[in-house]
């Protein structure tokens, strides 16, 4: 919607009377940024707010409008905004250097709190988002294995690179978003996330899959459901067939349970992605997993 088409919505005639301010900023952003916007989860009609500042589960705006804020750093800030704690923590790392080019102890020590609270953590590697994660992931699965084949499940969503990124008809029938080559978006194999029959038929007949990867609490943050028993009838087939079982625990790690999605469903999967909710809302990421898998990315393995 143009930020000043006409409406006959009560409610949106409302929200363009509050935020005068956010309508300013958003019709600038236009003339910067495609459809305005820096995240495509901001894309609103007729127009996102802009904010200014944020404590706590409330964010205000440029118009000074206060807000419950339910998308929490879209899920990353479990405690809130500017929680005293995390500030202080940052503060106190960020005054020793941000960018040292080098190894430094907070990162064993920042190892060793995933490994304590991930059931599958044997081996950590940091990333900077959790698309690099889920792209390093699938990587490793492919180099562990031999084989190109990947299964995903319809609706889940992990990430930007060329392996997993989605159109709204990739989500339903596999088909290339634009800009990703044939070749590679016809190497996944979609299913539906409740069809184990579908599953096990499919690794009876298919001996080039690499991985299955899942978000494992279903799509759209969960809203979208698949129940555990899926995930452990998921964990058999796929150990049975030597392929591994990545769980993307971007949205569930550290939410569901301290352990995340595995640690809440007793399921143990060979790779697991996570993302900024492992930096306090900043930006970061890592893949964890069984060693022998991480073992791959060892120099003396290259």
């Amino acid at each position: 919607m143009d930020i000043e088409q006409p409406t006959n919505s009560a409610i949106v005639a409302a929200y363009r009377a509050r935020t005068p301010g956010s309508a300013g900023l958003a019709e600038e952003a236009r003339r910067l940024l495609p459809s305005g916007i820096a995240h495509d989860a901001r894309h609103l009609d007729p127009y996102g707010i802009y904010v200014e500042r944020a404590l706590g589960p409330h964010k205000w705006d440029v118009d000074g409008n206060r807000y419950i804020d339910y998308f929490g750093g879209h899920g990353a800030l479990i405690l809130g905004h500017g929680n005293a704690a995390v500030n202080a923590a940052v503060a106190e790392a960020q005054a020793e250097g941000t960018q040292f080019a080098a190894n430094h102890p907070r990162e064993i020590a920042w190892a060793k709190a995933v490994q304590r609270l991930v059931p599958s953590a044997e081996r950590i590697r940091f990333t900077s988002s959790g698309t690099e994660a889920t792209l390093m992931a699938v990587r490793l699965a492919r180099a562990f294995t031999g084989r190109e084949g990947l299964i995903r499940f319809k609706g889940h969503f992990h990430g930007w690179h060329d392996q997993m990124t989605s159109g709204y008809s990739n989500h339903f029938d596999g088909s290339p978003t634009p800009g990703v080559m044939e070749s590679v978006a016809h190497s996944n194999i979609l299913l539906h996330p409740w069809d184990i029959e579908a599953v096990a038929k499919t690794l009876a007949e298919r001996r080039d899959i690499a991985a299955a990867i899942l978000e494992p609490t279903g799509s759209s943050f969960g809203q979208v459901p698949i129940r555990p028993e899926f995930l452990v009838a998921l964990r058999e087939l796929t150990a049975k067939h030597g392929v591994l079982l990545i769980m993307d625990e971007v949205i569930t790690g550290f939410r569901v349970s301290a352990g995340g999605a595995q640690g809440r469903f007793g399921v143990r999967p060979d790779l697991s992605t996570f993302a900024k909710i492992l930096a306090g809302g900043l930006p970061g990421g890592a893949v964890c997993g069984r060693g022998d898998i991480m073992a791959l990315l060892d120099f003396e393995a290259m």
